[in-house]
């Protein structure tokens, strides 16, 4: 265990080949079962909160706080991983409030403090004052705060974390005995992407790391997951490697972050129906839509294919009305 992480999913995750889609698709593709990480209902969040909840422990921190949006899958893992460890969880969530189900129904079956705030951007700065003003809050209770701001000072250690689990992605590849040319992850802040860039980077592996943007344009994307491998490496005492293979694709946001599109009903059902694995449609929807897309055009390099399941299956069902009209009509492959 490393200093300061504290062990909150189920590790490793499975890695499995999906036979019937790699069938139907035409070419070899494993999944990276994130969603079975455990704690919380699991995603990709999970390795970073283990090591932003250690920090935090570490600085005798008794309530964590962070802000995004209201279906954020971030939230989540954090108001449950909180709860297990019996820290106070106050959530700065971005927009109008929305019904509550999905992700943020669950943040408050797990306890977790509530408020909104206007600004729907995560980049605002007026998030860093919202936060700053709800640490003010609970330490006028008494509570000692740990404030995580993704994107943020927060960054290069959730970073890190995933730049230290793409080890555990090379045993699962030397295990299986294969060289995937690719892995494709959903991008919201991005950090996921950036981790596993520098990690396997850090490996020798040749493995593109292939970012389907859910929110933001590549031009902003990819400078900020740039910047974050700089900082985590800092951070972390590594150097920086010389080249990362890394890709961003923003072809596949729809009308906007949290929305599904065809694109990624479709996929979501695809991959339902041949493998019963479940995605949800507004991050590992669109990214297996990138996937699919990225295999038609013939942009991605040689080798296998891996997918980082991410998690997300709350979202599936704040999002109910839009996947049960898209499981009830043909829906045209991604």
């Amino acid at each position: 265990m490393t200093p300061g992480r504290v062990v909150l999913g189920h590790w490793p995750t499975p890695f499995e080949k999906v036979q019937r889609l790699s069938a139907a698709i035409g070419r070899e593709i494993w999944f990276k079962r994130e969603d079975l990480a455990g704690a919380a209902l699991g995603g990709n969040k999970i390795r970073q909160i283990e090591w932003l909840l250690g920090e935090a422990l570490a600085e005798g921190a008794d309530a964590v706080l962070t802000t995004a949006g209201a279906q954020s899958n971030f939230c989540r893992a954090l108001a449950g991983s909180a709860a297990k460890l019996g820290l106070a969880c106050t959530l700065v969530l971005r927009g109008p409030a929305p019904p509550s189900q999905g992700n943020l129904l669950l943040d408050a079956v797990f306890g977790a403090e509530i408020r909104f705030v206007e600004s729907a951007d995560p980049w605002d700065p007026s998030l860093a004052a919202a936060l700053d003003e709800a640490a003010r809050s609970l330490r006028a209770r008494g509570r000692r705060p740990y404030v995580i701001h993704l994107p943020g000072v927060s960054a290069p250690l959730a970073a890190q974390a995933w730049a230290v689990a793409a080890e555990e992605l090379d045993a699962d590849w030397r295990a299986a005995g294969i060289e995937p040319g690719t892995i494709v992850v959903a991008a919201g802040s991005g950090l996921t992407a950036a981790g596993l860039a520098l990690g396997l980077a850090r490996l020798g592996r040749r493995c593109q790391v292939r970012a389907v943007s859910v929110q933001q344009p590549a031009d902003r994307l990819g400078p900020w997951i740039a910047d974050v491998v700089r900082r985590a490496a800092d951070r972390a005492g590594w150097a920086l490697p010389p080249t990362l293979k890394l890709a961003v694709d923003d072809a596949w946001i729809g009308s906007g972050y949290a929305i599904p599109s065809e694109a990624s009903l479709s996929a979501l059902l695809r991959v339902a129906r041949s493998e019963g694995v479940v995605l949800d449609p507004a991050y590992t929807g669109k990214a297996m839509a990138g996937l699919i897309g990225a295999l038609h055009k013939g942009v991605l390099p040689e080798g296998p294919v891996v997918f980082l399941h991410s998690g997300g299956l709350p979202g599936l069902f704040a999002a109910a009305d839009a996947v049960a009209a898209a499981a009830t009509r043909e829906v045209a492959p991604a």
